[in-house]
């Protein structure tokens, strides 16, 4: 301080300082540590030392060279699981979304097949004999398709499979929209109805695979249906101002749309193009079949009321020919609502009991409805048979638990 001054004297006390601190650091910390762990490598020694054996033996966690070695490693352990979690999440997450948007675009192709009938009677002048034959052939491809669509992913894969059946919304209607012929029309309709079948196969799978709540997306998924089916009726409406034939020409570009969202979906998870192994073992259970047979009864009334109602209640009179095709955007507004509400409002606490309270509903507002002789009746029972029977087929299929595999869901829807 005599010689430097105050400001020197304070910089030979922080040099001091620091030659106390590195002290203490090379040789007290040290000391101690090999006092109490044998195994701790002294400073300049290398983290990893090599023993005479040649094997490279790791620094002990409570060396001071190793300190946090373990916390280090247990950190890059919980990063590496969260990003495999966040990877998985967001893959569920485009999966279940593929289900959603390709169900809207099945809303909009298969309950079109109704209105489509009817624009096919006024054109070619088909009895009720003819319209209702085609009506039978788009239920039997969507019967074939269950089982096809059940059988070929052990043969061809997941993916390809899809891609196949799911081609015909834009196959079918092309075929309508360019030709009356009586067989070709008879094929276009099988060919809707083979992917109408597996459209719903599909996303069934998509969504209750990676939904973790299955119930609530099941309902979401079947509103994404029902928003299509309420929408149908003015797609229709807008493009048949052109023509008929256009506006079935429509129809087969969404359908086409919703098979490229199929192309571009990696299938990942679930065979996409390998062939998988069959599981039959759902077939004894005797849950399976109870909600095997509650969904046949439950397509049939849907499928009567949807494809035929519009023809009859236009045919006889009871609703206004212009009125008539939006019979069904009443009926679908309804399921709409009342999926919302079983969603997010009203969920289920006791599925089957709620099954049970729909079944019976739908069944007395179905009888009244074919008893309607004026419209404003007609219109206020099909919007109660729709709203009491809009959770049955979700709140089904949801009841499935565990047996919702390609197989079993092709088989039972």
């Amino acid at each position: 301080i005599h010689h430097h001054g105050v400001a020197g004297g304070i910089k030979v006390g922080q040099i001091g300082f620091r030659c106390i601190h590195i002290f203490t650091l090379s040789f007290v910390q040290p000391l101690s540590l090999v006092a109490s762990s044998s195994t701790a490598p002294l400073v300049g020694e290398p983290l990893a030392r090599r023993r005479r054996d040649g094997e490279v033996e790791t620094p002990a966690a409570g060396s001071y060279n190793g300190i946090g070695y373990n916390a280090l490693t247990a950190r890059r352990g919980r990063k590496r699981k969260n990003g495999k979690r966040n990877r998985m999440e967001q893959k569920n997450t485009r999966l279940r979304n593929v289900g959603f948007i390709t169900f809207f675009f099945s809303g909009i192709c298969a309950i079109s097949s109704g209105v489509v009938v009817s624009l096919l009677q006024e054109q070619y002048g088909f009895a009720y004999g003819m319209t209702g034959t085609l009506l039978s052939l788009m239920s039997i491809g969507n019967l074939l398709a269950g089982f096809l669509i059940a059988m070929l992913p052990g043969k061809l894969g997941m993916k390809p499979s899809i891609l196949l059946l799911t081609i015909g919304y834009a196959l079918g209607y092309a075929m309508m929209g360019l030709s009356g012929a009586v067989a070709v029309l008879a094929l276009g309709f099988f060919l809707v109805g083979i992917a109408k079948g597996s459209v719903i196969n599909t996303c069934t799978i998509l969504v209750s695979d990676n939904s973790a709540d299955r119930t609530r997306g099941m309902n979401l998924m079947h509103s994404c249906y029902a928003c299509g089916a309420l929408l149908c009726p003015f797609f229709i409406a807008a493009a048949g101002r052109v023509s008929g034939s256009f506006a079935v020409l429509v129809l087969a570009v969404l359908g086409l749309l919703l098979w490229l969202v199929y192309m571009g979906t990696p299938f990942a998870g679930r065979g996409a193009g390998k062939k998988e192994v069959t599981d039959w073992s759902f077939l004894r259970s005797t849950r399976f079949w109870l909600l095997t047979g509650l969904l046949f009864c439950q397509n049939a009334a849907e499928q009567s009321v949807t494809g035929w109602m519009v023809t009859y209640f236009k045919g006889s009179g009871i609703i206004a020919g212009a009125l008539a095709a939006y019979t069904v955007t009443v009926m679908w507004g309804a399921t709409l609502v009342a999926r919302l509400l079983i969603a997010f409002v009203f969920p289920f606490k006791q599925p089957r009991k709620a099954m049970v309270v729909m079944g019976v509903s739908c069944t007395i507002f179905y009888i009244l409805l074919v008893q309607a002789r004026s419209q404003g009746a007609a219109i206020v029972l099909l919007f109660a048979f729709a709203f009491s029977m809009a959770g049955l087929n979700p709140t089904a299929v949801a009841s499935a638990g565990r047996m919702t595999s390609v197989t079993s869901m092709g088989i039972m829807l």
